[in-house]
């Protein structure tokens, strides 16, 4: 770990924090929420071994990266604005490309804005879907799981003062190890009913890990992660014009089977059902791993760094 180097690079007028370590050609790491370019480690030192450059930032909002004031600085525009920029910086024209979480949400849209600057796509936990011609997001899911569901509590502006009242560190354990796939709900006095048992570290993960995650989300807070979610329905807004729009870029594509992503009402039978290839054109594979859930790249890092060189050196 002491051989990733870090650096602080102005792009698309914010400062972004962007760990790197390898010579060779690029694969560019995005991660998801509630996360870091940390969530890569593994992948990092295993890429960079076989001769790749790996480069993973915090995004905007996250960690060491600048945060913006404003909900709308967070719309998927100004964050694939963001890694084009940082490419450009970087002098990179094309990159292999992997991402998990919202960082798989933005992969996709980097590959449906410039696909021209992707050679390849590993992408973990989200499919991409077309927009919906008529309904916005977080209407649908509203009408689906409720008010309590965590995107839509995320709406509400200076809500995460609740996650703020709470100790960081088990918060953050709820989430990183959380192993029934249900939607995750939370009440409006989040604070007062927020009484997890002790966690227990799985194998995959040690306490270092969880004292670096919560180090970083102490100092910066959740406001900027939670602007991502606020963006959901002015990204479908600003996206209209890419409506029914394609994939065209090789996509490998993995998933947890107790992955919450995995086991959302119809997201099963749109991935095995032909949809999703439909979607995504030049999708090689799918893989569905047996008994992991969401983190996947940090639950099986051996697996996961694998599957991202089997495929990268294809191309």
């Amino acid at each position: 770990m002491e051989k990733i180097q870090h650096n602080n690079i102005k792009v698309n007028g914010i400062n972004m924090h962007v760990a790197e370590i390898g010579e060779g050609p690029a694969v560019l790491f995005i991660h998801g929420f509630p996360e870091l370019w940390y969530t890569w480690r593994h992948q990092m030192l295993f890429i960079a071994s076989k001769g790749y450059r790996a480069i993973a930032p915090d995004l905007r909002g996250f960690g060491d990266t600048e945060a913006p004031p404003s909900a709308t600085s967070y719309t998927a525009f100004h964050i694939v604005g963001d890694l084009v920029c940082l490419l450009d910086s970087l002098g990179l024209d094309k990159v292999y490309l992997v991402g998990h979480d919202w960082g798989a949400i933005i992969a996709w849209h980097l590959c449906m804005f410039r696909p021209e600057r992707i050679k390849a796509l590993v992408n973990m936990s989200v499919v991409y879907k077309s927009r919906h011609p008529s309904v916005k997001p977080v209407e649908l899911m509203r009408q689906i799981y409720g008010d309590d569901f965590y995107v839509c509590r995320f709406q509400e502006i200076g809500w995460e003062e609740e996650f703020a009242k709470v100790d960081t560190k088990k918060l953050l354990a709820t989430f990183y190890f959380k192993r029934i796939p249900t939607p995750p709900k939370m009440p409006k006095d989040f604070a007062n009913c927020f009484n997890p048992p002790p966690y227990t570290l799985p194998a995959w993960f040690t306490e270092e890990d969880l004292d670096y995650f919560a180090s970083k989300y102490r100092a910066k807070g959740f406001s900027g992660p939670f602007n991502y979610y606020r963006c959901f329905d002015l990204n479908w807004e600003l996206c209209a014009p890419w409506i029914g729009s394609k994939i065209m870029v090789p996509v490998k594509f993995i998933v947890g089977d107790i992955d919450l992503m995995y086991n959302f009402p119809g997201i099963r039978e749109y991935i095995h059902g032909g949809e999703f290839k439909q979607a995504v054109p030049q999708l090689e594979q799918v893989v569905v791993m047996e008994g992991v859930g969401h983190f996947i790249n940090q639950e099986k890092p051996h697996e996961i760094n694998d599957h991202i060189y089997d495929f990268i050196t294809k191309f």
